[in-house]
């Protein structure tokens, strides 16, 4: 398992790479996976993210989730980063790197899309990989669980007139099947089958022995599932990605510019109300971090599958794995520090 971490990142660019490779040399198989789907969610996905979670709820204890309100510092700070900068900052990198700056580099009809595209991206806070960096993070569980569940109610009411405000619309069409699905799929039945999973290893003789065991069996499942979700995802758009690298290059800084702001931003502020290094880290992924799979399914119901609005969120996908990997060492590697100045205490 420590050899998978030293070298995840040089597999996520391997999976990047062979996905793009893929998607280019056999995209007819790419294209029936691709059309796997309800709503605009696609199932084989649906499936590796559910294999890339479960190992990590499975750690969890629901009935110690009340342990959650001690971190009520960052519980906030993560949802003022979320909700109250991320949408907005990155209005502002994308009104300003692909309206104005880049705009004599990048097709004129397409740079609406673009800048709707990346405000997309950053209107919804991520779900499913966060548990992934949580874990790289050695992140509080029952912290990550409560403010992905927390997101997530939030993102119902929210997501839709931020991204309207911000796109300067009168009203958006959200398909909303697709966000309820989504948090179906992605937190509420992966949650009810390692519950279940969990009171069935933890009954008879030896409970908690049998639960470390499997944990530990099937840990490295979840780091699989994440590079094979990679495989298929930079798959299904290969293509575009191959036959427009510059796009790719100039869509991708502002994106990398938001997830350093605001991942950053997050770190500071936890270290700044006392957090315990336990929860600045999941709270500085979390708000970083970008639900791509709601923001492609709806850049393509607003705009299509060939817009630049699609292409924009999957980039973000390409910007974010390595760059989270990136924050993930950064701060794990900063704990000594972050706690040097300060008892973390989380009350």
């Amino acid at each position: 398992m420590c050899l998978t971490r030293t070298y995840l990142t040089l597999w996520v660019f391997f999976c990047i790479l062979a996905g793009i490779g893929l998607g280019h040399t056999i995209p007819d198989i790419f294209q029936t996976l691709g059309r796997i789907e309800i709503a605009n969610i696609n199932l084989p996905v649906a499936i590796l993210i559910w294999l890339m979670i479960i190992p990590m709820l499975l750690k969890i204890d629901l009935g110690a989730l009340g342990q959650v309100k001690q971190y009520w510092r960052g519980v906030g700070v993560t949802l003022f980063v979320n909700w109250g900068i991320k949408p907005f900052s990155m209005a502002i990198l994308a009104w300003f790197f692909i309206g104005y700056l880049f705009k004599p580099l990048l097709p004129a009809e397409q740079i609406e899309s673009y800048i709707a595209g990346l405000i997309i991206l950053a209107a919804a806070p991520c779900t499913a990989m966060v548990f992934v960096w949580s874990h790289l993070s050695d992140g509080e569980p029952h912290f990550t669980l409560s403010q992905v569940a927390l997101n997530d109610v939030i993102m119902i009411f929210a997501f839709a007139p931020i991204v309207g405000i911000l796109l300067g619309l009168s009203s958006i069409t959200v398909p909303w099947d697709t966000l309820f699905l989504s948090v179906l799929l992605y937190i509420v039945v992966p949650l009810i089958i390692a519950n279940l999973l969990r009171r069935h290893l933890l009954k008879g003789v030896n409970g908690p022995e049998k639960l470390a065991k499997a944990i530990n069996t099937i840990q490295p499942v979840s780091l699989a599932a994440l590079l094979l979700t990679l495989i298929l995802l930079f798959g299904f758009q290969g293509e575009q990605i191959i036959n427009n690298p510059l796009i790719i290059l100039l869509l991708a800084i502002p994106i990398l510019i938001q997830v350093i702001f605001n991942s950053g931003m997050a770190y500071l502020l936890n270290r700044a109300v006392r957090s315990p290094h336990c929860v600045a880290a999941p709270s500085a992924l979390i708000g970083a971090s970008n639900f791509f799979e709601l923001a492609v399914a709806t850049a393509i119901a607003l705009f299509g599958f060939e817009s630049g609005a699609a292409l924009a969120t999957v980039v973000g996908v390409l910007i974010e794995v390595p760059i989270m990997l990136a924050v993930v060492k950064i701060v794990n590697r900063s704990k000594s520090w972050y706690e040097a100045r300060l008892v973390c205490s989380p009350r």
